[in-house]
């Protein structure tokens, strides 16, 4: 039976798996790579992590699946990054990354010089400090010599494609983070880049998400372990990759994600971008669908940083009890009551995208006392980030958009605590699927259909992906958390001047 893989270049690490036409797992394996922040609000990796990463875990699972056996090799990627190359194909510098927060003023250059109505013309959506168009922007101005050795723009999976093809390519749904892409009409904006002064030949050949983008060329294979000649499907950024993955690959269903990142996701029959520019209008990786979402930065992250910097005790207690230090604090958090006793936590600790669109904002702690102890702290976070993520279904709510069932993914679907509090908060039943292997398993669907296992991406996920579990809201609970969530909507309002300041005092 042929095997499909799919490679996830995550913001922590790269994740690599085989399925079959069953969508059964035949092998995974990830490896972490180091984040770097050398300035306050900066975030930055080198694509030669990366591709180590991706190495290391194709060795793994090849290891158990025989090469001849790959049909088809495909990508899920983090989406804005970007990945410099001069002429020779080399890295220019380390890939600013989505979480990158210092192109702000050439943000404000971008809606300066065009101003909202045409920009979204052009794009479909505003200019955001972590995307990708500010950035090349940032090096043309910040760092000119580098920006004179430019030649190729690329986005970290489509680095990876690279080094596996030998290819330069890029495809729908990633290009449409870019902000240099015509979302309406899948391609480039040529207007975009003459308005800005930019030179759109640095830009690839850009293709649809289950098209074929290249063969593993004789030097990758000797380097992976993949067959020389395996064919190589362009892939899809990774949130439409989570999406897939979970069969959200039509209008009506709805993906609530909670990694690194949260996202709310909902697909649509058309492009539909929100006027206020309060969540994002991207290109679905299934063709002439779209899709909106709503991205906050510091998720799963929050819980991450939140673990690291405060829970050594819980940390060390899970290494001596072998299991994972989220299940020790979620054990923790499931003690503090709901609304955790007045006290309310904003996940903005890299700034913040929907709904608000501010570099500047910080995490916050609001209404702590004595009477707060560790579970509070860390239900809080649970609480917090549920309530980030409701701020994006209350503006596509508001925008009409038709959702008939919610799907859930990442670290807060496999927590029953944290399921019960996001359909509590969101007040929508919340459905688990079968599989649980998150953008890799897209990735891996889109290996399938360019390879002919699948006529399509809707095929592939209903052929494979089924609903296993449905999470109620609880309406005593539901009610509760109406009322601390119109507290958390008033925080950020009130806070937003002192975050300016804030962000100008920390840059001294």
């Amino acid at each position: 039976m042929p095997a499909f893989i799919g490679i996830d270049i995550g913001t922590t690490g790269a994740k690599t798996l085989a399925i079959d036409e069953t969508g059964a797992s035949l092998a995974s394996a990830t490896a972490e790579y180091p984040l770097h922040t050398p300035h306050p609000g900066w975030a930055e990796q080198s694509p030669a992590d990366w591709w180590r990463a991706t190495v290391e875990t194709l060795r793994v699972v090849l290891a158990t699946v025989p090469a001849k056996d790959v049909a088809a090799v495909s990508f899920s990627g983090q989406m804005h990054g970007s990945v410099f190359l001069d002429r020779n194909g080399e890295v220019i510098r380390e890939c600013l990354l989505w979480c990158d927060q210092r192109t702000a003023p050439q943000c404000e250059e971008i809606l300066d010089r065009l101003g909202q109505d045409r920009l979204t013309e052009m794009t479909a959506n505003t200019a955001l400090a972590g995307f990708t168009s500010p950035k090349v922007l940032w090096l043309k101005e910040e760092e000119p010599d580098n920006y004179a050795r430019l030649s190729t723009l690329l986005l970290p999976k489509d680095y990876v494609r690279f080094r596996l093809t030998g290819e330069v390519a890029q495809e729908m749904s990633d290009a449409a983070g870019t902000l240099m892409f015509d979302v309406r009409r899948r391609r480039w904006s040529a207007e975009f880049m003459a308005a800005m002064d930019l030179d759109d030949a640095m830009l690839p050949p850009v293709y649809e998400s289950t098209d074929k983008a290249g063969a593993v060329t004789a030097a990758a294979a000797k380097e992976t372990g993949l067959a020389e000649g395996t064919p190589v499907v362009a892939g899809g950024a990774d949130n439409t990759c989570g999406a897939t993955g979970t069969g959200v690959v039509r209008p009506g269903l709805a993906l609530v994600s909670t990694g690194t990142s949260g996202v709310v996701f909902s697909p649509t029959a058309q492009p539909a971008p929100d006027p206020a520019q309060r969540i994002h209008c991207f290109c679905h990786s299934a063709p002439n669908v779209w899709y909106q979402m709503g991205c906050m930065l510091s998720a799963g992250g929050s819980y991450r940083w939140y673990r690291d910097a405060l829970c050594e005790p819980e940390v060390a207690e899970a290494k001596a009890k072998g299991v994972d230090p989220y299940e020790i604090l979620t054990a923790e958090a499931a003690d503090a009551p709901l609304g955790c006793e007045g006290l309310l936590f904003l996940p903005y600790l890299t700034g913040e995208r929907s709904p608000h669109g501010d570099p500047n904002a910080r995490g916050v702690w609001f209404g702590i006392s004595l009477r707060h102890g560790r579970a509070h702290l860390s239900r809080s976070i649970l609480e917090g980030v549920s309530f980030g993520l409701r701020d994006s279904l209350e503006v596509m709510r508001e925008l009409g958009t038709q959702i008939d069932q919610v799907r859930a993914t990442g670290g807060g679907a496999r927590s029953p605590l944290w399921r019960q509090i996001q359909a509590d908060v969101l007040g929508v039943p919340l459905c688990t699927v079968n599989t649980s292997e998150g953008p890799a398993f897209g990735a891996a669907l889109m290996a399938a259909v360019g390879a002919g296992a699948f006529d399509s991406l809707e095929q592939a996920a209903g052929a494979t992906v089924k609903v296993v579990d449905r999470t109620e809201p609880i309406p005593a609970n539901v009610k509760r958390y109406e009322e601390y969530y119109g507290l958390f909507r008033e925080l950020y309002p009130g806070l937003k001047g002192s975050f300016a300041k804030d962000a100008a005092l920390a840059e001294g």
